[in-house]
């Protein structure tokens, strides 16, 4: 496939960038700072990097108009370089057109309703109940369960599971290995045996947003788990059932949510937070990677839990040490007070 071209000059019109350079120029793919040839877009958000801006070799370097001057090479002037390198980089992305259709090994039960502008591909699986919209795709080996709804212009991108009271908004993708409405985690305890609590709920994802691969999400146990527009989940993250998370959020990998939390919007959580169950996150709350939110956050802000990495030898003394905190804590408390002066 012949890489797609562009001018630095249509691309500075169409993302209301500022040029310093060749308006003829062509270019035909972004990289790295570091690694960018002559013919590639590449882009300095970092501080960090500005000493690799010297020797860089690509065509043009998305950066702000403080940097403008230090670089070498054409320049797209933009107020977040990392904004505008994403817009840029999607004009490069050669992903094939998918066909309208319903491929022969696909099984689509009787009950089930697809659009003819929808595209179900090979060894796919559409239970009865089931709806997926005009525009959605449908990679391989993907299930659309019981009373689920794929919406208009959503992927799955293959081997995705819908499994039961599923609802995918517009523009919804939902990448590899994803499962969403299997059970939640409800189990009752009686004398010397778990009983199963039926989960009876399902799970409701808005528009434009992204779910990771191996992520799951659980149905809700009575109401919805709730995913609301443009909520971004990375890889491998477990959302419990009846967790909702509000509009704009972004979850990065191995992170995990307990039971009937509730995230708000504009929130990040790094990789490999967890939330405990039953917790209220305000909008507007950063929690940094391996942090354990133990009790809810009223106020917006960045938090984090855990200790910083360190030698081990160093680890072990402050992890006993650690043990007799509170000793030391109550000591200190009882320590006569000096009189003030």
């Amino acid at each position: 496939m012949t890489p797609a071209q562009h001018t630095l000059g249509a691309i500075a019109e169409r993302f209301g960038l500022e040029l310093r350079g060749d308006p003829a120029l062509r270019v035909d793919g972004v990289d790295t700072l570091a690694n960018a040839g002559a013919t590639r877009i590449t882009f300095l958000a970092n501080p960090r990097y500005r000493g690799q801006l010297a020797g860089v070799g690509a065509a043009a370097v998305v950066l702000r108009a403080a940097d403008a001057d230090a670089c070498p090479r054409a320049c797209l002037v933009a107020s977040d370089p990392y904004v505008a390198f994403a817009k840029i980089a999607a004009l490069f992305e050669r992903a094939p057109a998918a066909q309208p259709g319903v491929h022969p090994s696909a099984i689509v039960a009787a009950g089930a309703q697809v659009a003819a502008g929808a595209s179900v591909g090979p060894y796919c699986v559409i239970e009865d109940g089931a709806v997926v919209e005009d525009g959605a795709v449908l990679g391989p080996h993907c299930v659309v369960g019981r009373d689920c709804r794929v919406g208009a212009q959503s992927r799955l991108v293959a081997r995705v599971t819908l499994v039961q009271d599923v609802r995918l908004g517009k523009r919804v993708l939902v990448h590899p290995g994803a499962v969403l409405g299997a059970d939640g985690f409800g189990l009752a305890f009686e004398r010397d045996h778990w009983i199963k609590v039926p989960q009876l709920g399902g799970v409701v994802v808005g528009d434009d947003c992204e779910i990771g691969a191996n992520t799951t999400i659980d149905r809700g146990a009575l109401g919805d788990t709730v995913l609301e527009d443009d909520v971004r989940l990375d890889n491998q993250i477990q959302i419990a059932h009846n967790v909702r998370i509000g509009a704009h959020s972004a979850l990065a990998g191995c992170a995990a949510v307990a039971g009937s939390a509730t995230i708000g919007r504009y929130c990040l959580v790094g990789g490999g937070a967890g939330i405990l169950g039953h917790l209220t996150l305000a909008d507007r709350v950063t929690v940094t990677a391996m942090s354990l939110v133990t009790h809810s956050i009223r106020e917006p802000g960045e938090y984090s839990s855990g200790t910083p990495i360190q030698p081990n030898r160093q680890w072990r003394r402050n992890a006993a040490r650690f043990k007799h905190l509170d000793e030391i804590a109550r000591r200190v408390g009882a320590a006569p007070k000096e009189p003030e002066s």
